[in-house]
């Protein structure tokens, strides 16, 4: 099994960017098996900067983002196998919120974000990887897998860098701090 896709918590890799540099604190994954949808929703976005060099690079990531995701262009190799993809940049509470909903037609489509699919249980798993920090109320922990019921749709949260080294902590900077003296582009509430 793969583990659980970093395009959960890095906004850039669902465009393919590479050298992406803005990711999330909290990203909340909900499967809905019915209407074969999967939502992502990111939180408290930031970027790791070493030097001033690095606050236009992220600038213009993030602008790249907002045009890709406005024109429907330029979505990762990665995401061929989702019918539609949709990605909705919210402003809540003066921060930025990635949405990115996508539809799915068959289980095994799933796998490209580390969620399997058992037929014969019809179950979903994802692999335990304790960094990722998930949590759920929907699952079950069983070896080295949470466990979902493939009837119901179902949760998990992930805080990858809830342990950040302390080095890191201290170059992390909120996103929208660094967007104050550039284009802010959200969609309006």
């Amino acid at each position: 099994m793969e583990q659980i896709a970093i395009i959960f918590f890095a906004l850039a890799s669902f465009f393919g960017v590479e050298g992406n540099h803005i990711a999330a604190d909290k990203t909340t994954v909900t499967v809905s098996p019915q209407n074969q949808r999967i939502d992502i929703t990111q939180q408290d976005l930031f970027a790791i900067i070493r030097s001033d060099v690095d606050i236009p690079l992220v600038q213009q990531q993030w602008t790249s983002i907002y045009t890709q995701s406005r024109h429907d262009t330029g979505w990762a190799k990665a995401l061929t196998p989702f019918a539609t993809k949709t990605l909705n940049l919210a402003a809540i509470d003066d921060n930025i919120q990635p949405q990115l909903t996508l539809t799915y037609s068959a289980e095994k489509d799933l796998r490209v974000m580390g969620i399997w699919y058992n037929a014969e249980k019809n179950q979903f798993s994802v692999n335990h990887v304790p960094r990722d920090n998930l949590q759920t109320t929907d699952g079950k922990l069983i070896g080295n897998y949470w466990v979902f019921d493939g009837d119901q749709p179902f949760s998990f949260t992930l805080e990858p860098f809830q342990a950040l080294p302390e080095q890191y902590q201290k170059l992390k900077r909120p996103l929208n701090e660094l967007l104050v003296d550039s284009q802010f582009l959200i969609d309006s509430q």
